[in-house]
């Protein structure tokens, strides 16, 4: 069975409570995310992985009151989260969204799947050779592979970040989807207050349901200074932040040894 795990949760570093802030139409953007998942052909089970932390309550509030399942983890292991989550729900496939992608387009999500169903992968995704926008990210793995994961990873981006394990280590059998052009600079995720401020304009100028990347491709042709809105930001900083932790993880065991 195919399960999607959004992971969510309201202690983000760079943008406390994010998942929840209400965008120009009145509704939060974890609802834009679920809304647009449900538009996907291959996805029929969407659960809410989120954290046992209280001010997490008001994520399974949010999931009770829109009728998707919720399940409850660890904050920083990220992996076990998930991996206590596909089993609970007993997915032997698992799509991987996150919640700072508003805008997720279904359309690239259900391509990642049927990529991952064409052979005998282990994994599928479109950010091994980044050519899509960050915030359109699909990952795609079998329960197989992420239970390896789980019992192997030890360093903490492994453990947080879900699947470096999968896509560094061992003999997984992987596929990248390329999109046809290179449009990687663009920046559709939330995790700065001008990628919040982006995500608003381009909901308060499209209408349609659900939106695509074709769609907002065309909202800029027509209004390019909406690229510049969050231009600057480094995309890279909540990995680099990770590899920190992992040099002061490897400097204690070898310490301790």
């Amino acid at each position: 069975m195919i399960g999607c795990i959004i992971q969510a949760r309201m202690g983000s570093s760079r943008l406390p409570g994010k998942v929840l802030m209400k965008s120009g139409n009145g509704m939060p953007l974890l609802y834009h995310v679920i809304n647009q998942l449900r538009h996907c052909s291959k996805v029929k089970n969407l659960v809410i992985a989120t954290t046992t932390n209280q001010e997490d309550d008001e994520i399974e509030k949010f999931a009770d009151n829109n009728s998707v399942n919720v399940f409850r983890g660890s904050e920083k292991d990220v992996l076990d989260r998930y991996f206590q989550c596909a089993k609970k729900y007993s997915f032997s496939t698992i799509v991987r969204i996150t919640s700072d992608c508003p805008l997720i387009d279904p359309q690239i999500v259900d391509k990642v799947i049927e990529r991952f169903f064409s052979g005998n992968y282990d994994y599928a995704t479109n950010t091994l050779i980044r050519t899509f926008p960050i915030g359109t990210d699909a990952e795609v793995f079998s329960f197989s592979a992420l239970e390896t994961a789980w019992k192997n990873a030890q360093l903490p981006s492994e453990r947080e970040h879900v699947t470096p394990h999968l896509r560094n280590k061992g003999n997984f059998k992987t596929i990248n989807v390329e999109n046809d052009t290179n449009i990687s600079n663009l920046r559709l995720t939330v995790d700065r207050i001008e990628d919040f401020e982006l995500i608003n304009e381009i909901l308060n100028n499209l209408s349609i349901n659900p939106i695509h990347l074709e769609n907002i491709l065309e909202l800029f042709s027509r209004k390019p200074e909406l690229i510049e809105i969050n231009k600057h930001i480094n995309n890279n900083e909540g990995l680099d932040r990770s590899l920190k932790e992992d040099e002061e993880f490897i400097k204690k065991r070898e310490n301790s040894n």
